[in-house]
């Protein structure tokens, strides 16, 4: 037994014990390939899965490692039979291959000609492969390779991907690192993605993600579709390229509901992909449009169904997917992992801080009590209706108030979901309102009017969560949100992590009403904060500075 600060138990759970001295390093070196499940205020629990495990082979880690890290930070002894079971795990990551053969085309071949035979039989399999080349290889239908690389996953034998992949329509695309330089992580991310030839990029909000695509884009020399969440995050990458690179503006078109431009750099809306009408997606023909060289998927952990459907079938192009988080509300992990790739690079948002690219953040949730009325109301409500009970408090509105006059002079966003409480807030608030229905041209005029601090307090819906640049802001108070979603912590969070003057720190406020529902969903957007670091403070809403 030494005294470190881990237990790893032979249930595959971890348990942290935080106040540890070691805590810090440990959960640094457990994070590539350990899933945190809770995060209560003593003692983390962390689990080890086989998708997890995957994602950290990928990334470049193997069994040795994981091995010796367990055993260097745990408290008692490590049960061998975990031991064995993670070295296995991981060791069925690389036994089936996807490639490409001179005469066959696509194959998939075995290091293990038992595993092969077993994957034949299966049933998930059937239909997507062809003749039996020899002992250790078979021929795969060319159209199949992404629906085979999801049925090996779910059956326990994920192949690593070397058919290759066509070079695309060639375009010129450079940096234009005159007044600026690619840092060291961003460089690292593209290096790794390229090397890779398609997976996906975990980095913070505010850590540049935009950069790593362009240096993705200025590897590939290539035509590139790059998919984003709107229409606001369109016209930002847009500038921004226009501003990094060598591309003009007449060189990149925008494909969203307003306008229709196929360029060879086209940036299109997952919404206008995922159009349908009369049972078909009209907008589909835009992934054939042209000979893309290069595919980039911003907020990876947002793509909608339909657009996993679609990537199944762009296996040859080369893929990379841009996210502050791979978790998924819909536990579709394994789609992302499939189909758009692995991880290949992975940056913990406080090693990010630590070398100053992003804003130290203070998080705080502040918990207020229903008044008896209102309690009576919610215990009765049907539980459907609860979270917004509980959400839309008055209370909520008396305790921004008293955050917003804390914090006097610095750019505050208020983050909801609820949109009469949002209009309440800003009517109580004296500020302005962004929501789903303001025009687009108006939501740019108020970002651009809070960028440049002529505006310095904005009430904003989930519009605002995602692939919004906002680098002033400096406190995010949270009054509801997307029912416990720790993607939607992240961007949130994101929000405010630019770097400040100064080296001023970021304020996050969660207001919870304790006792309801808002509570338990406030724990699991929690464990977001925790797995990179961010401790929290619990304050009564009566213990706030006056």
């Amino acid at each position: 037994m030494n005294d470190g600060p881990l237990i790893v138990q032979s249930d595959k759970t971890l348990l942290l014990e935080i106040d540890h001295e070691r805590a810090a390093d440990c959960r640094k070196a457990i994070a590539p390939f350990a899933e945190l499940e809770r995060s209560p205020e003593h003692v983390h629990t962390y689990r080890l899965t086989p998708l997890g495990l995957w994602n950290a082979r990928a990334a470049g880690h193997d069994a040795e490692q994981v091995v010796d890290t367990l055993l260097e930070y745990s408290r008692y002894a490590v049960p061998h039979a975990l031991l064995v079971d993670v070295a296995e795990t991981m060791a069925r990551y690389g036994r089936l291959r996807l490639d490409k053969h001179p005469t066959h085309g696509l194959v998939l071949t075995s290091t293990d000609r038992p595993v092969l035979e077993e994957v034949l039989r299966a049933k998930k399999v059937q239909g997507m492969l062809g003749e039996r080349i020899d002992e250790d290889s078979v021929v795969v239908h060319a159209s199949e390779r992404g629906n085979l690389k999801q049925a090996l996953l779910k059956i326990g034998w994920p192949a690593e991907d070397f058919a290759g992949y066509v070079d695309g329509e060639a375009h010129p695309i450079s940096l234009l690192e005159d007044d600026w330089q690619l840092r060291d992580y961003q460089r690292d991310a593209a290096e790794s993605f390229w090397h890779g030839g398609s997976g996906v990029v975990v980095l913070p909000c505010g850590a540049g993600k935009t950069l790593v695509g362009a240096a993705s884009m200025a590897q590939a020399q290539a035509t590139t579709l790059i998919l984003v969440t709107n229409t606001v995050s369109a016209r930002q990458w847009k500038d921004e390229l226009v501003r990094r690179t060598s591309l003009t503006e007449d060189e990149i078109g925008e494909y969203s509901g307003s306008v229709k431009e196929v360029r060879p750099v086209t940036i299109a809306t997952y919404q206008v992909l995922t159009t349908k009408r009369k049972g078909v997606y009209p907008h589909l023909e835009l992934l054939d449009a042209r000979d893309w060289g290069l595919i980039v998927y911003d907020e990876v952990h947002l793509l909608p169904a339909p657009i996993f459907r679609m990537t199944a079938n762009l296996q040859a192009r080369r893929r990379i997917g841009l996210t502050a988080t791979l978790v998924r509300e819909d536990g579709r992990e394994g789609d992302v992992f499939s189909l758009i790739g692995p991880k290949r690079y992975d940056a913990p948002w406080k090693d990010i801080e630590a070398q100053g690219w992003i804003a130290p953040a203070d998080c705080v949730e502040v918990r207020v009590t229903l008044p008896t009325d209102e309690r009576l109301v919610y215990a009765v409500a049907e539980p459907e209706e609860r979270y917004r009970l509980a959400s839309c408090t008055a209370e909520k509105t008396r305790v921004v108030r008293d955050i917003v006059a804390s914090h006097p002079g610095q750019p505050t966003l208020v983050i909801g979901q609820y949109i009469e409480q949002l209009d309440e807030l800003a009517a109580s608030l004296d500020a302005p309102v962004i929501k789903g229905d303001t025009p687009v041209k108006e939501r740019q005029r108020l970002f651009d009017a809070f960028r440049s601090g002529e505006v310095g307090l904005l009430v904003v819906s989930k519009v605002a969560n995602f692939s919004i640049d906002l680098p002033s802001a400096e406190v995010a108070i949270q009054v509801s949100g997307s029912f416990g979603s720790r993607q939607e912590e992240a961007q949130r969070l994101g929000r405010l992590l630019r770097p400040k003057s100064e080296g001023k720190t970021a304020h996050f406020y969660t207001i919870v009403s304790r006792d309801t529902v808002d509570a338990d969903f406030a724990a699991n957007r929690q464990r977001f904060l925790a797995e990179q670091g961010y401790a929290y403070r619990i304050l009564d809403a009566e213990d706030l500075p006056a």
